[in-house]
């Protein structure tokens, strides 16, 4: 019996990003997936009225962070699968498809890594680049895990496993948000209890252009610190 195709949604969290959407979106291709959804924090650029005008399902996030726009999106999202996409220039539109191949394969999670051979970061620098090495190998130190990039959102995976990982609970995140005053992503914890589940996971080569336009988000102390004490934390925490 052949299996049914997984349905996929393509998630693209916003943020003043105009010039990205403008440059990046119009060369994804709708049949790639089931479903755009772009989910915007609070953009004051145009980047809504854009997106709308080319007829792409938004919603208007009601919380700050980055890890609110996943939580606020999962009513609205119909795929079975989830790959997270930015269109701030970091992701190549074409390995949309190579992700979902991968999940149709049986893979709970696919992850286009910029490190693994053949792919490259061309938005790192000296300390993000220092800091995803070190990220990644602490936790396939701690966690027993065979990651080459840990923290790119990049990826695909089952939609399920947001609720399955208790991903969408507050406790996983609000001692270390509180602590160092930031939002964090769902991602990183992502790939340390896919790790401590033992999901079946895999990554493809996936170059990381450098940004188109906007201001990066990135807070890279903050969310460092957040980061390494969630993986410290995870080695007792959490099933």
């Amino acid at each position: 019996m052949v299996k049914a195709k997984l349905t996929t949604t393509l998630f693209v969290p916003v943020l003043n990003e105009i010039d990205g959407i403008k440059k990046v979106m119009p060369k994804i291709d709708s049949n790639w997936v089931d479903q755009i959804l772009i989910v915007d924090g609070g953009s004051k650029d145009g980047t809504v009225e854009y997106a709308r005008k080319k007829g792409y399902s938004v919603i208007i996030q009601k919380k700050p962070g980055i890890r609110n726009a996943y939580i606020e999106a999962l009513p609205y999202m119909k795929g079975e699968v989830i790959v997270a996409f930015s269109p701030d220039g970091n992701c190549v539109p074409e390995n949309i498809p190579l992700l979902i191949e991968k999940i149709q394969q049986g893979y709970d999670m696919v992850i286009a890594s910029r490190f693994m051979k053949g792919a490259k970061s061309y938005d790192d620098n000296s300390l993000t680049a220092f800091g995803n090495w070190g990220f990644t190998f602490l936790t396939n130190l701690i966690h027993g895990a065979k990651y080459t990039d840990v923290l790119n959102m990049f990826r695909a995976f089952k939609k399920s496993m947001i609720s399955d990982l208790d991903l969408d609970k507050e406790i996983s995140y609000c001692w270390e948000e509180a602590l160092f005053r930031t939002k964090i992503c769902i991602i990183p914890l992502m790939s340390i209890r896919s790790a401590k589940r033992k999901l079946n996971v895999t990554e493809i080569p996936g170059d990381e252009p450098a940004r188109v336009g906007g201001k990066a988000k990135l807070q890279p102390f903050r969310w460092g610190a957040a980061y390494l004490t969630q993986i410290l934390r995870e080695k007792f925490y959490w099933r």
